[in-house]
């Protein structure tokens, strides 16, 4: 019964690697897009969001299968656990990157008012984030997860930096107001993958440690 349970643990775990990849391979499309103003590969992105979501609903179930049809002890329901709390996480930068492409779409009809630097270096930063997170899981590796964690500063200050950018494009000339908001948009949108990798570890941190995770 053990050995078969173990199997299924190694499943999940093959799983959940899988689902990052396509995530990363999701964030990585979504700036080449963008930078590029790729229509093609934006619909891409928006199209293999379902897949995301396939993937998503298989790794539940096998948490689900693990729960009704093994007898967990309590580390393995902290690994379980916290599985199904990262999917749910990972499933949002998925739809994050189709929103980003969403916007690459409309944004292609101009050229762009200003560099956006600023906003590849976020997609590069958040990246690192969700690749660290995902072998903080794999390597069981606290201090990994913890450095995910900490590097959240620097994505929401590049954040800062490229909000204050795109208001102050505006305020020169009111023109570049609907393209400014649309960055503005992309930008929180990786902001917001910086937050869902950092919950990513947060949950490898409790899959690891015996203390109890608050707000489960």
């Amino acid at each position: 019964m053990r050995r078969r349970f173990d199997e299924q643990l190694s499943m999940l775990n093959d799983e959940l690697i899988h689902m990052g990849t396509m995530i990363e391979e999701a964030i990585q499309k979504s700036i080449d897009a963008l930078l590029k103003q790729d229509i093609e590969l934006a619909k891409q992105i928006m199209d293999s969001d379902e897949e995301i979501d396939r993937e998503q609903k298989k790794i539940e179930n096998l948490c689900f299968t693990l729960l009704m049809q093994q007898q967990p002890v309590a580390s393995d329901l902290r690994v379980i656990s916290a599985a199904m709390k990262m999917v749910t996480d990972m499933e949002r930068i998925g739809d994050h990157a189709s929103d980003i492409s969403e916007i690459t779409i409309m944004l292609a009809k101009q050229p762009y008012m200003q560099n956006l630097e600023l906003i590849r270096k976020m997609a590069s930063e958040t990246m690192l984030m969700l690749i660290q997170s995902i072998e903080a899981y794999v390597e069981k590796d606290m201090d990994k997860a913890n450095a995910v964690i900490a590097h959240d500063d620097i994505v929401d200050q590049l954040y800062f930096e490229a909000k204050q950018d795109l208001i102050d494009l505006i305020h020169k000339d009111k023109n570049n107001g609907e393209q400014a908001s649309d960055l503005l948009l992309i930008a929180k949108y990786f902001e917001r993958i910086g937050d869902h990798a950092t919950n990513i570890a947060e949950w490898v941190i409790f899959s690891i440690d015996k203390t109890p995770k608050e707000d489960m």
